[in-house]
C-alpha cells in the first residue's frame, strides 16, 4: 500500500527533548501540546515519505498497563493508536517492559501484512535493529529520526543508523513547535507561628516559692581528639618526576631527574622531565570541544568520516586547529616532530579506535594504521599552520 506509517519510542522522544529544553532526561521537565507534536509528526512524515498517513503508533509504558492521563488524550486524536508497556520499579528507578517488543512486534506485523510502503522509526534502540532488517526484506523503506542531542552524547545506536534506508535529525526549532520546559514552582513562604507571650500571674493568686533546682556537675571538656594519620595517596608519575628533580642524586642515581617515556611514531623516546617543552601545555581536543560540537562531531564520524587511518587524523587535526585558541601556537609542535604531545596522542589513539581500527587479540591499533593516523595529523598541521614545511613520511619499519 502507498501510505507510511510512523512508529514513536515516547521514551526515546521526550527523553531527548527535555533533554535538550530543560537540561534533564525526566519528561515531566517539560510541557508538551500533544495535538501540536502529533500534527508535526504527520506534517513531516508525509513531506518526507510523498505518501499519506496511515497511521501514528504511540509507544510507551505505564504502571500495571494502566493509561495515564497523557495516553487518554493521544489515543482519541485522529489517527493516533496508543500501545503500552509496563512500568516496573527495579533498583530505586523506573524501568519500562515490553515497548521494544511491541515495536518489533508492530512493525514486522505491519511489513508482513504490505500495509505501507514506508515506515518511519523515531527511536535511538538497537534492540529493533532485527525488526528492521526483516521489514526491508518485505519491501518496506525504512526511515530513522533523531532527536538533537543536548549533552554531546550520540543518542542512537549505530548499528540502527547503519540499517536505515534514511536518515533526519530533528532540530531545537523542531521540538520547540510543541514543548518548552516547565517553570520551576517558586518557594512557598511559610506562615510564621506568632509567639505566645504569657501574661504574669493575677495579682489576687499567692505563688508559692519554688525550690531552686540542685546544681547538675558540669562535665570536664573531651578531651582532644588523637590526630589521625594523614591519608595516604598515591604518587602520580607526574608527581614523583617533580619529587625526584628536587632531591639531589646520591651514588648510583642518574642526575638530572627522571628519564619519563613517551609514545611516539618511531617506538619509544626518552624524554626527560627538565626538557618538556612549550607544546605539551597545549590543550587537548576534548577540552576545546564544547557539548554541541561534540554530538555535532559524532554526527559527521557516522555519516562522513569513512574510517582510512590518514584521513581519521586528519579530521582530528582539523577540529583540533579550528577550536585553538588565539593564543594558542600549534607551529610549537614542529620544533618536536615527529613527537605529538603524550596527551594530545593518546586522545588521537582513542578517536581513531572508534572506527574499528583496532587489532583483533590485543584491544590495540595496528602499527601501520598507528603511523597513517600521525603521518594524516601532521598532514593537516602542515596544510594549516603558516611557514610550516611538509613533514618527512613516517617509516614503516621503524
Amino acid at each position: 500500500m502507498d501510505r507510511c506509517v510512523v512508529l514513536v519510542d515516547a521514551g526515546y522522544l521526550l527523553g531527548a527533548a527535555a533533554s535538550l529544553l530543560a537540561g534533564e532526561p525526566g519528561r515531566s521537565r517539560i510541557a508538551v501540546d500533544h495535538p501540536v507534536l502529533i500534527s508535526a509528526l504527520r506534517e513531516r512524515a508525509e513531506e518526507e515519505t510523498g505518501l499519506p498517513l496511515l497511521r501514528i503508533y504511540w509507544f510507551d509504558a505505564a504502571v500495571d498497563r494502566r493509561p495515564a492521563p497523557e495516553h487518554r488524550r493521544l489515543r482519541v486524536l485522529p489517527r493516533v493508536t496508543v500501545r503500552l508497556g509496563a512500568l516496573t520499579r527495579a533498583e530505586g528507578r523506573w524501568v519500562q517492559k515490553g515497548v521494544d517488543a511491541a515495536m518489533h512486534a508492530e512493525l514486522s506485523e505491519l511489513a508482513r501484512n504490505h500495509a505501507c510502503a514506508d515506515v518511519v522509526l523515531v527511536t535511538g534502540d538497537g534492540d529493533l535493529l532485527p525488526g528492521v532488517a526483516s521489514a526491508k526484506e518485505h519491501g518496506v523503506a525504512l526511515h530513522l529520526w533523531a532527536l538533537e542531542a543536548a549533552d554531546g552524547d550520540f543518542n542512537q545506536s549505530e548499528e540502527l543508523v547503519g540499517e536505515a534506508d534514511e536518515r533526519r535529525v530533528l532540530d531545537r526549532a523542531w521540538i520547540e513547535r510543541w514543548a518548552r520546559p516547565r517553570e520551576a514552582a517558586a518557594p512557598v513562604a511559610l506562615p510564621v507561628a506568632p509567639v505566645a507571650v504569657l501574661a504574669p500571674p493575677p495579682a489576687a493568686v499567692a505563688v508559692l516559692p519554688v525550690a531552686a533546682p540542685r546544681p547538675r556537675p558540669v562535665p570536664a571538656p573531651p578531651a582532644p581528639a588523637a590526630r589521625t594519620a594523614p591519608l595516604r595517596v598515591i604518587p602520580t608519575p607526574k608527581d614523583l618526576a617533580g619529587r625526584a628533580a628536587t632531591v639531589p642524586a646520591g651514588p648510583g642515581t642518574a642526575t638530572g631527574g627522571p628519564v619519563l617515556r613517551w609514545s611516539s611514531d618511531r617506538g619509544w623516546v626518552d624524554h626527560r622531565a627538565d626538557t618538556a617543552t612549550a607544546a605539551d601545555a597545549l590543550p587537548t581536543l576534548d577540552r576545546l570541544t564544547t557539548s554541541a560540537q561534540r554530538w555535532a562531531d559524532r554526527e559527521e564520524d557516522i555519516t562522513s568520516v569513512g574510517g582510512d587511518p590518514q584521513e581519521v587524523g586528519q579530521v582530528f587535526a582539523r577540529r583540533w586547529l579550528d577550536r585553538l585558541p588565539a593564543d594558542g601556537h600549534p607551529a610549537l609542535l614542529w620544533t618536536d616532530h615527529p613527537r605529538i604531545p603524550h596527551r594530545l596522542d593518546g586522545e588521537l589513539l582513542r578517536y581513531a579506535a572508534r572506527f574499528g581500527l583496532l587489532a583483533h587479540k590485543e584491544d590495540q591499533i595496528d602499527e601501520q594504521d598507528r603511523y597513517a593516523i600521525r603521518e594524516g595529523f601532521w598532514k593537516e598541521l602542515a596544510a594549516r599552520v603558516p611557514d610550516a614545511r611538509q613533514p618527512p613520511a613516517l617509516p614503516e619499519d621503524a
